[in-house]
Protein backbone atom coordinates (compact mmCIF):
# COMPACT_ATOMS: atom_id res chain seq x y z
CA UNK A 1 0.00 0.00 0.00
CA UNK A 2 1.40 3.68 -0.33
CA UNK A 3 2.08 5.96 1.74
CA UNK A 4 0.05 8.04 3.50
CA UNK A 5 0.26 11.74 1.96
CA UNK A 6 -1.65 12.81 5.01
CA UNK A 7 1.73 11.90 7.12
CA UNK A 8 4.00 14.12 5.78
CA UNK A 9 4.33 17.53 7.30
CA UNK A 10 3.06 16.18 11.17
CA UNK A 11 4.10 16.86 14.46
CA UNK A 12 6.78 14.37 15.69
CA UNK A 13 5.27 11.20 17.07
CA UNK A 14 1.64 11.72 16.75
CA UNK A 15 0.87 7.92 17.32
CA UNK A 16 2.23 7.93 20.30
CA UNK A 17 0.65 11.58 21.78
CA UNK A 18 -2.72 10.07 20.87
CA UNK A 19 -1.42 7.11 22.55
CA UNK A 20 -0.47 8.75 25.82
CA UNK A 21 -3.99 10.29 25.78
CA UNK A 22 -5.65 6.91 25.45
CA UNK A 23 -3.72 5.97 28.80
CA UNK A 24 -4.50 9.60 30.33
CA UNK A 25 -7.02 7.26 32.79
CA UNK A 26 -5.55 6.62 35.95
CA UNK A 27 -8.33 9.31 37.46
CA UNK A 28 -11.13 7.53 37.94
CA UNK A 29 -12.83 10.16 39.04
CA UNK A 30 -12.50 12.20 35.99
CA UNK A 31 -14.59 9.80 33.87
CA UNK A 32 -17.42 10.18 36.69
CA UNK A 33 -17.27 13.78 36.31
CA UNK A 34 -17.44 13.77 32.02
CA UNK A 35 -20.32 11.24 32.41
CA UNK A 36 -22.09 13.64 34.97
CA UNK A 37 -21.77 16.91 32.84
CA UNK A 38 -23.35 15.03 29.95
CA UNK A 39 -26.39 13.84 32.03
CA UNK A 40 -26.26 17.39 33.39
CA UNK A 41 -26.40 18.98 29.95
CA UNK A 42 -29.20 16.94 28.95
CA UNK A 43 -30.70 18.47 32.00
CA UNK A 44 -29.98 21.73 31.22
CA UNK A 45 -32.36 22.44 28.03
CA UNK A 46 -35.92 21.20 27.03
CA UNK A 47 -36.14 18.85 24.12
CA UNK A 48 -38.80 17.51 22.87
CA UNK A 49 -39.03 15.28 19.85
CA UNK A 50 -42.86 14.35 18.34
CA UNK A 51 -43.61 11.97 16.13
CA UNK A 52 -46.54 13.82 13.28
CA UNK A 53 -47.73 12.52 10.07
CA UNK A 54 -45.95 13.84 6.87
CA UNK A 55 -48.74 16.85 5.82
CA UNK A 56 -47.50 18.08 9.28
CA UNK A 57 -43.80 18.35 8.18
CA UNK A 58 -42.99 22.00 7.66
CA UNK A 59 -40.87 22.78 4.01
CA UNK A 60 -40.84 18.79 3.74
CA UNK A 61 -43.60 17.45 0.83
CA UNK A 62 -43.69 14.35 -1.19
CA UNK A 63 -42.79 15.28 -5.34
CA UNK A 64 -46.03 15.00 -7.63
CA UNK A 65 -44.18 12.98 -9.80
CA UNK A 66 -41.67 10.82 -8.51
CA UNK A 67 -43.27 11.09 -4.96
CA UNK A 68 -39.63 11.47 -3.64
CA UNK A 69 -39.74 13.67 -0.17
CA UNK A 70 -37.63 16.67 0.02
CA UNK A 71 -37.27 20.21 1.63
CA UNK A 72 -38.23 23.42 -0.46
CA UNK A 73 -34.52 24.60 -0.53
CA UNK A 74 -33.67 21.52 -2.37
CA UNK A 75 -31.02 21.24 0.27
CA UNK A 76 -30.23 18.87 3.65
CA UNK A 77 -31.34 15.45 1.87
CA UNK A 78 -34.16 13.40 0.32
CA UNK A 79 -35.81 10.46 0.88
CA UNK A 80 -35.59 8.34 -2.96
CA UNK A 81 -36.34 4.68 -3.88
CA UNK A 82 -33.11 2.55 -4.96
CA UNK A 83 -33.42 -0.78 -6.86
CA UNK A 84 -30.29 -3.15 -6.13
CA UNK A 85 -29.18 -5.84 -8.07
CA UNK A 86 -26.73 -8.39 -6.74
CA UNK A 87 -25.43 -12.09 -6.76
CA UNK A 88 -24.40 -12.06 -3.33
CA UNK A 89 -26.60 -14.36 -0.79
CA UNK A 90 -30.08 -15.59 -1.72
CA UNK A 91 -31.68 -12.43 -2.36
CA UNK A 92 -30.94 -11.58 -6.47
CA UNK A 93 -32.64 -7.66 -6.47
CA UNK A 94 -35.24 -5.63 -4.15
CA UNK A 95 -36.24 -2.59 -3.49
CA UNK A 96 -36.13 -0.04 -0.89
CA UNK A 97 -36.14 3.69 0.65
CA UNK A 98 -33.04 5.06 0.37
CA UNK A 99 -31.46 8.68 2.09
CA UNK A 100 -30.14 10.68 -0.66
CA UNK A 101 -27.78 13.23 1.09
CA UNK A 102 -25.03 13.77 -1.45
CA UNK A 103 -23.34 16.51 0.47
CA UNK A 104 -20.32 15.51 1.77
CA UNK A 105 -20.43 16.55 5.83
CA UNK A 106 -17.75 17.12 8.31
CA UNK A 107 -17.12 15.53 11.55
CA UNK A 108 -14.06 16.86 14.27
CA UNK A 109 -12.11 16.87 16.21
CA UNK A 110 -10.22 20.16 17.81
CA UNK A 111 -7.28 18.97 20.03
CA UNK A 112 -5.41 20.28 21.89
CA UNK A 113 -2.18 19.60 24.63
CA UNK A 114 -3.15 20.76 28.52
CA UNK A 115 -0.18 19.54 30.88
CA UNK A 116 1.83 17.82 27.56
CA UNK A 117 -1.40 15.39 26.64
CA UNK A 118 -3.73 15.78 24.28
CA UNK A 119 -7.57 16.49 24.72
CA UNK A 120 -10.32 16.44 22.68
CA UNK A 121 -12.74 19.20 22.85
CA UNK A 122 -16.13 16.90 23.07
CA UNK A 123 -19.55 18.33 22.47
CA UNK A 124 -23.08 17.42 24.35
CA UNK A 125 -25.13 16.91 21.10
CA UNK A 126 -28.78 17.15 20.90
CA UNK A 127 -29.92 14.45 18.03
CA UNK A 128 -33.69 13.95 17.29
CA UNK A 129 -33.30 10.72 16.69
CA UNK A 130 -31.09 9.32 19.91
CA UNK A 131 -32.93 7.36 22.28
CA UNK A 132 -31.25 9.76 25.22
CA UNK A 133 -31.50 12.73 23.33
CA UNK A 134 -27.89 13.81 24.24
CA UNK A 135 -25.01 12.33 23.40
CA UNK A 136 -21.15 12.74 23.10
CA UNK A 137 -20.40 14.05 20.12
CA UNK A 138 -17.19 15.43 17.91
CA UNK A 139 -16.33 19.35 18.38
CA UNK A 140 -17.96 20.32 15.14
CA UNK A 141 -20.52 17.64 13.71
CA UNK A 142 -22.53 19.45 10.04
CA UNK A 143 -23.64 18.70 6.89
CA UNK A 144 -22.33 21.41 4.44
CA UNK A 145 -26.02 22.91 4.72
CA UNK A 146 -25.69 24.01 8.22
CA UNK A 147 -21.80 25.29 7.88
CA UNK A 148 -23.75 27.38 5.19
CA UNK A 149 -26.30 27.78 7.59
CA UNK A 150 -29.28 27.11 4.76
CA UNK A 151 -31.28 26.68 7.93
CA UNK A 152 -31.06 30.58 8.78
CA UNK A 153 -29.88 29.47 12.49
CA UNK A 154 -26.77 30.24 14.64
CA UNK A 155 -23.26 29.46 13.22
CA UNK A 156 -21.70 26.29 13.83
CA UNK A 157 -19.88 26.67 17.05
CA UNK A 158 -15.71 26.12 16.54
CA UNK A 159 -15.85 25.76 12.72
CA UNK A 160 -13.27 27.96 12.09
CA UNK A 161 -10.49 26.13 13.47
CA UNK A 162 -11.38 23.48 10.37
CA UNK A 163 -11.88 26.22 7.47
CA UNK A 164 -9.70 29.43 8.71
CA UNK A 165 -5.77 29.02 7.64
CA UNK A 166 -3.04 28.93 10.70
CA UNK A 167 -5.69 28.41 13.20
CA UNK A 168 -4.86 24.64 13.29
CA UNK A 169 -2.89 21.64 12.44
CA UNK A 170 -4.43 18.51 10.59
CA UNK A 171 -3.79 15.36 12.37
CA UNK A 172 -6.49 13.34 10.31
CA UNK A 173 -8.37 13.87 7.23
CA UNK A 174 -10.42 11.07 5.70
CA UNK A 175 -13.72 10.60 3.82
CA UNK A 176 -15.36 7.86 5.35
CA UNK A 177 -18.98 5.78 4.77
CA UNK A 178 -22.11 5.65 6.47
CA UNK A 179 -24.69 2.73 6.29
CA UNK A 180 -24.42 1.51 3.21
CA UNK A 181 -28.26 0.00 3.54
CA UNK A 182 -29.84 3.10 4.25
CA UNK A 183 -27.20 5.94 2.57
CA UNK A 184 -26.94 6.27 -0.76
CA UNK A 185 -23.30 6.97 -1.04
CA UNK A 186 -22.99 9.25 1.83
CA UNK A 187 -19.56 10.08 3.12
CA UNK A 188 -18.20 12.51 5.91
CA UNK A 189 -14.89 14.16 6.29
CA UNK A 190 -12.93 12.40 9.77
CA UNK A 191 -10.83 15.00 10.76
CA UNK A 192 -8.69 15.92 14.04
CA UNK A 193 -7.02 19.82 14.02
CA UNK A 194 -4.82 20.56 16.94
CA UNK A 195 -4.83 24.45 17.97
CA UNK A 196 -2.68 26.41 20.52
CA UNK A 197 -5.15 29.05 20.56
CA UNK A 198 -6.64 29.98 23.71
CA UNK A 199 -10.20 28.53 22.65
CA UNK A 200 -13.48 30.26 23.53
CA UNK A 201 -15.21 27.75 26.64
CA UNK A 202 -18.65 26.73 26.11
CA UNK A 203 -21.26 25.04 28.51
CA UNK A 204 -22.10 22.23 25.96
CA UNK A 205 -18.27 21.33 25.32
CA UNK A 206 -15.67 19.79 27.50
CA UNK A 207 -11.76 19.30 27.01
CA UNK A 208 -11.44 15.47 27.35
CA UNK A 209 -8.50 13.04 27.02
CA UNK A 210 -9.23 9.89 24.76
CA UNK A 211 -9.18 7.11 27.58
CA UNK A 212 -12.03 9.21 29.20
CA UNK A 213 -14.10 9.09 26.36
CA UNK A 214 -13.11 5.64 26.22
CA UNK A 215 -14.76 5.27 29.38
CA UNK A 216 -17.57 6.91 28.44
CA UNK A 217 -17.36 4.42 25.51
CA UNK A 218 -17.96 1.51 27.35
CA UNK A 219 -21.51 2.33 28.75
CA UNK A 220 -24.51 2.30 26.29
CA UNK A 221 -25.54 4.93 24.65
CA UNK A 222 -23.14 7.93 25.80
CA UNK A 223 -20.77 8.21 22.75
CA UNK A 224 -22.39 9.20 19.36
CA UNK A 225 -21.82 6.93 16.04
CA UNK A 226 -19.78 10.29 14.57
CA UNK A 227 -17.33 10.23 17.52
CA UNK A 228 -16.95 6.78 16.94
CA UNK A 229 -16.04 6.98 13.26
CA UNK A 230 -13.64 9.78 14.36
CA UNK A 231 -11.94 7.83 17.00
CA UNK A 232 -11.50 4.81 14.49
CA UNK A 233 -9.21 7.26 12.23
CA UNK A 234 -6.91 8.11 15.09
CA UNK A 235 -3.59 6.43 14.80
CA UNK A 236 -2.35 4.67 17.49
CA UNK A 237 1.27 3.85 18.78
CA UNK A 238 1.53 0.25 20.14
CA UNK A 239 1.39 0.92 23.88
CA UNK A 240 4.30 0.01 25.67
CA UNK A 241 4.71 -1.68 28.77
CA UNK A 242 2.93 -4.82 29.71
CA UNK A 243 -0.69 -3.96 30.43
CA UNK A 244 -2.60 -4.53 33.12
CA UNK A 245 -3.03 -7.79 35.06
CA UNK A 246 -6.34 -9.49 35.10
CA UNK A 247 -8.73 -11.97 33.34
CA UNK A 248 -8.08 -10.71 30.22
CA UNK A 249 -4.38 -10.08 30.66
CA UNK A 250 -3.24 -12.21 27.80
CA UNK A 251 -6.12 -10.91 25.14
CA UNK A 252 -4.51 -7.29 26.03
CA UNK A 253 -0.90 -8.27 25.63
CA UNK A 254 -2.52 -9.80 21.91
CA UNK A 255 -4.04 -6.85 20.87
CA UNK A 256 -1.13 -4.37 21.41
CA UNK A 257 1.48 -7.25 19.89
CA UNK A 258 -1.33 -6.81 16.88
CA UNK A 259 -0.88 -2.76 16.52
CA UNK A 260 2.54 -3.23 15.46
CA UNK A 261 3.48 -3.16 11.96
CA UNK A 262 7.22 -4.86 12.13
CA UNK A 263 5.38 -8.01 14.11
CA UNK A 264 4.13 -10.91 12.06
CA UNK A 265 0.39 -11.35 10.49
CA UNK A 266 -1.35 -14.29 8.59
CA UNK A 267 -1.55 -12.40 5.79
CA UNK A 268 0.59 -9.52 3.92
CA UNK A 269 -0.94 -6.46 3.81
CA UNK A 270 -0.52 -7.00 -0.10
CA UNK A 271 -2.00 -10.04 -0.10
CA UNK A 272 -5.59 -8.66 1.76
CA UNK A 273 -5.72 -5.68 -0.49
CA UNK A 274 -5.94 -8.37 -3.18
CA UNK A 275 -8.04 -10.27 -2.27
CA UNK A 276 -10.38 -7.16 -1.16
CA UNK A 277 -10.07 -5.59 -4.92
CA UNK A 278 -10.29 -9.03 -6.49
CA UNK A 279 -13.52 -10.00 -4.53
CA UNK A 280 -15.14 -6.42 -5.35
CA UNK A 281 -14.52 -7.22 -9.32
CA UNK A 282 -15.71 -10.85 -9.25
CA UNK A 283 -19.29 -9.75 -8.00
CA UNK A 284 -22.20 -8.01 -9.58
CA UNK A 285 -23.37 -5.08 -7.22
CA UNK A 286 -25.66 -2.54 -8.91
CA UNK A 287 -27.35 0.13 -7.42
CA UNK A 288 -29.82 2.11 -9.63
CA UNK A 289 -32.35 5.22 -8.29
CA UNK A 290 -35.98 4.45 -8.92
CA UNK A 291 -38.89 6.72 -8.11
CA UNK A 292 -40.32 6.54 -4.54
CA UNK A 293 -43.07 5.95 -6.01
CA UNK A 294 -42.30 2.80 -7.83
CA UNK A 295 -40.47 0.95 -5.13
CA UNK A 296 -42.40 -2.35 -5.05
CA UNK A 297 -42.87 -4.47 -1.14
CA UNK A 298 -43.26 -1.05 0.45
CA UNK A 299 -46.82 0.70 1.64
CA UNK A 300 -47.12 4.50 2.25
CA UNK A 301 -49.79 5.95 4.55
CA UNK A 302 -50.06 8.96 6.36
CA UNK A 303 -47.52 8.86 8.86
CA UNK A 304 -45.25 5.67 7.20
CA UNK A 305 -43.72 4.40 4.59
CA UNK A 306 -43.21 0.56 5.37
CA UNK A 307 -41.96 -2.83 4.28
CA UNK A 308 -44.91 -4.80 3.05
CA UNK A 309 -43.85 -7.49 5.68
CA UNK A 310 -43.21 -4.94 8.68
CA UNK A 311 -38.85 -5.88 8.26
CA UNK A 312 -36.00 -3.97 7.76
CA UNK A 313 -37.08 -0.05 8.72
CA UNK A 314 -39.68 2.45 8.06
CA UNK A 315 -39.74 6.14 7.06
CA UNK A 316 -41.77 8.46 9.26
CA UNK A 317 -42.13 12.15 10.44
CA UNK A 318 -40.77 14.17 13.50
CA UNK A 319 -41.49 17.53 14.83
CA UNK A 320 -38.32 18.40 17.03
CA UNK A 321 -37.99 21.22 19.73
CA UNK A 322 -33.72 21.56 20.90
CA UNK A 323 -32.72 24.56 23.83
CA UNK A 324 -29.29 23.27 22.33
CA UNK A 325 -29.37 23.42 19.01
CA UNK A 326 -28.45 26.09 16.35
CA UNK A 327 -32.02 25.88 15.50
CA UNK A 328 -34.89 25.59 18.06
CA UNK A 329 -37.82 23.91 16.44
CA UNK A 330 -37.62 22.44 12.69
CA UNK A 331 -39.68 19.24 11.22
CA UNK A 332 -37.69 16.59 9.10
CA UNK A 333 -38.54 12.73 8.00
CA UNK A 334 -36.28 10.07 10.16
CA UNK A 335 -35.56 6.50 9.05
CA UNK A 336 -36.80 4.44 11.98
CA UNK A 337 -35.25 0.68 11.74
CA UNK A 338 -37.41 -2.28 12.90
CA UNK A 339 -35.48 -3.93 15.96
CA UNK A 340 -31.82 -3.79 17.71
CA UNK A 341 -29.19 -4.13 15.46
CA UNK A 342 -26.08 -6.07 16.02
CA UNK A 343 -22.63 -5.77 14.97
CA UNK A 344 -20.09 -8.77 16.68
CA UNK A 345 -16.50 -8.85 15.64
CA UNK A 346 -14.60 -12.42 16.09
CA UNK A 347 -11.06 -12.11 17.08
CA UNK A 348 -8.47 -14.76 17.45
CA UNK A 349 -4.95 -15.14 18.68
CA UNK A 350 -3.03 -16.76 15.84
CA UNK A 351 0.58 -16.95 16.44
CA UNK A 352 0.89 -14.75 19.39
CA UNK A 353 -1.20 -11.75 17.84
CA UNK A 354 -4.90 -10.65 17.80
CA UNK A 355 -6.78 -11.07 14.63
CA UNK A 356 -10.19 -9.75 14.02
CA UNK A 357 -11.99 -11.55 10.81
CA UNK A 358 -13.82 -9.41 8.69
CA UNK A 359 -16.28 -9.78 6.04
CA UNK A 360 -16.22 -8.05 2.54
CA UNK A 361 -19.76 -7.30 2.41
CA UNK A 362 -22.00 -5.62 0.11
CA UNK A 363 -24.64 -2.70 0.63
CA UNK A 364 -25.86 -1.19 -2.10
CA UNK A 365 -25.84 2.37 -0.90
CA UNK A 366 -21.76 2.09 -0.91
CA UNK A 367 -19.61 4.23 -3.63
CA UNK A 368 -17.89 0.81 -4.53
CA UNK A 369 -20.51 -1.80 -3.35
CA UNK A 370 -18.56 -3.78 -1.09
CA UNK A 371 -16.46 -2.66 2.14
CA UNK A 372 -15.69 -4.37 5.13
CA UNK A 373 -17.78 -5.51 8.05
CA UNK A 374 -18.06 -7.06 11.32
CA UNK A 375 -17.83 -10.70 11.07
CA UNK A 376 -21.77 -10.69 11.76
CA UNK A 377 -23.53 -7.30 10.97
CA UNK A 378 -27.34 -7.46 10.56
CA UNK A 379 -31.11 -6.84 12.45
CA UNK A 380 -31.40 -10.33 13.98
CA UNK A 381 -35.63 -9.83 13.68
CA UNK A 382 -35.18 -9.46 10.66
CA UNK A 383 -34.29 -13.26 10.21
CA UNK A 384 -37.49 -14.45 12.11
CA UNK A 385 -38.94 -17.13 10.21
CA UNK A 386 -36.74 -17.65 7.89
CA UNK A 387 -34.67 -21.24 6.94
CA UNK A 388 -31.35 -21.24 8.37
CA UNK A 389 -29.46 -20.94 5.01
CA UNK A 390 -30.71 -17.52 5.13
CA UNK A 391 -28.73 -16.49 7.81
CA UNK A 392 -25.82 -14.43 8.40
CA UNK A 393 -23.05 -16.76 8.71
CA UNK A 394 -21.31 -17.01 12.33
CA UNK A 395 -24.85 -15.42 13.80
CA UNK A 396 -25.81 -19.00 15.46
CA UNK A 397 -22.17 -18.84 16.85
CA UNK A 398 -22.03 -15.30 18.36
CA UNK A 399 -25.79 -15.48 20.12
CA UNK A 400 -24.67 -18.43 21.53
CA UNK A 401 -21.38 -17.49 22.69
CA UNK A 402 -20.86 -18.22 26.69
CA UNK A 403 -20.19 -15.05 28.69
CA UNK A 404 -16.69 -15.19 29.12
CA UNK A 405 -15.39 -14.92 25.49
CA UNK A 406 -17.05 -11.25 25.44
CA UNK A 407 -14.57 -8.88 25.27
CA UNK A 408 -16.75 -5.79 24.90
CA UNK A 409 -20.48 -5.73 24.78
CA UNK A 410 -22.37 -2.39 24.63
CA UNK A 411 -25.78 -1.31 22.92
CA UNK A 412 -24.92 2.04 20.72
CA UNK A 413 -26.71 4.47 18.64
CA UNK A 414 -26.17 5.19 15.19
CA UNK A 415 -26.63 8.38 13.28
CA UNK A 416 -28.96 10.05 15.81
CA UNK A 417 -29.74 13.33 12.97
CA UNK A 418 -31.54 10.65 10.62
CA UNK A 419 -32.18 7.64 11.72
CA UNK A 420 -35.23 7.32 15.19
CA UNK A 421 -33.89 5.45 18.08
CA UNK A 422 -31.38 3.68 15.78
CA UNK A 423 -29.74 1.03 18.22
CA UNK A 424 -26.98 -1.89 17.58
CA UNK A 425 -25.83 -4.08 20.50
CA UNK A 426 -21.55 -3.52 19.56
CA UNK A 427 -19.70 -6.94 20.92
CA UNK A 428 -16.11 -8.08 20.09
CA UNK A 429 -16.06 -12.30 21.05
CA UNK A 430 -12.67 -13.55 21.48
CA UNK A 431 -12.65 -17.57 20.26
CA UNK A 432 -9.88 -19.82 21.10
CA UNK A 433 -7.55 -22.43 19.41
CA UNK A 434 -11.03 -24.78 18.39
CA UNK A 435 -12.63 -21.68 15.91
CA UNK A 436 -10.66 -22.46 12.66
CA UNK A 437 -8.39 -20.38 10.92
CA UNK A 438 -9.79 -21.48 7.82
CA UNK A 439 -11.76 -18.11 6.32
CA UNK A 440 -14.83 -18.95 4.24
CA UNK A 441 -15.28 -17.08 1.38
CA UNK A 442 -15.94 -13.03 2.07
CA UNK A 443 -14.23 -13.35 5.06
CA UNK A 444 -10.51 -12.27 6.19
CA UNK A 445 -8.45 -12.74 9.57
CA UNK A 446 -6.58 -9.33 9.78
CA UNK A 447 -4.23 -7.68 12.28
CA UNK A 448 -5.06 -4.46 14.26
CA UNK A 449 -1.96 -2.67 12.13
CA UNK A 450 -3.07 -3.89 9.37
CA UNK A 451 -6.62 -2.32 10.35
CA UNK A 452 -5.28 1.02 11.52
CA UNK A 453 -3.38 1.35 7.78
CA UNK A 454 -6.65 0.76 5.77
CA UNK A 455 -8.29 4.18 8.09
CA UNK A 456 -5.93 5.94 6.94
CA UNK A 457 -7.80 5.61 3.72
CA UNK A 458 -11.45 5.68 2.05
CA UNK A 459 -13.93 3.53 1.68
CA UNK A 460 -12.32 0.42 3.33
CA UNK A 461 -13.99 -0.29 6.38
CA UNK A 462 -18.06 0.39 6.78
CA UNK A 463 -19.07 2.62 9.67
CA UNK A 464 -20.21 -0.43 11.76
CA UNK A 465 -16.69 -1.89 11.74
CA UNK A 466 -15.15 1.23 12.37
CA UNK A 467 -17.35 1.34 15.43
CA UNK A 468 -15.89 -2.07 16.60
CA UNK A 469 -12.56 -0.38 16.28
CA UNK A 470 -12.48 1.94 18.38
CA UNK A 471 -14.46 0.16 20.66
CA UNK A 472 -11.51 -2.41 20.34
CA UNK A 473 -8.72 0.47 21.32
CA UNK A 474 -10.40 1.23 24.35
CA UNK A 475 -9.53 -2.38 26.00
CA UNK A 476 -5.63 -2.20 25.59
Amino acid sequence: MALDPLSAGLRPGPDARFTESAAATEDRASGKAALNWLTARRDAHSFEVTRVPFDELDAWSFEPETGNLGHHSGRFFTVEGCRVHSDYGKVPSWDQPIINQPEIGMLGFVVKEFDGVLHCLMQAKMEPGNVNVVQLSPTVQATRSNQKRVHRGSRVRYLEYFTDPGRSEVLVDVLQSEQGSWFLGKRNRNIVVETTEDVPPHDDYRWMTIGEIQELLRLDNMVNMDARTVLSCVPFARPTGAPTLGPHSGFRSALRRSMAPDEGSLHSTRAVLSWFTGTTARHELRTERVPLNQVAGWDRTADAISHAEGRHFSIIGARVTAGSREVLNWTQPLLAPHGLGLAALLVRNIGGMLHVLLHARPEGGHLHGIELAPTVQCTPDNYRGLPDDHRPRFLAHVTGVPPEQVRFDAVQSEEGGRFHHAECRYTVIEVGDDFPVEEPEGYRWLAMHQVTRLLRHSHYLNVQARSLVACLHSLW
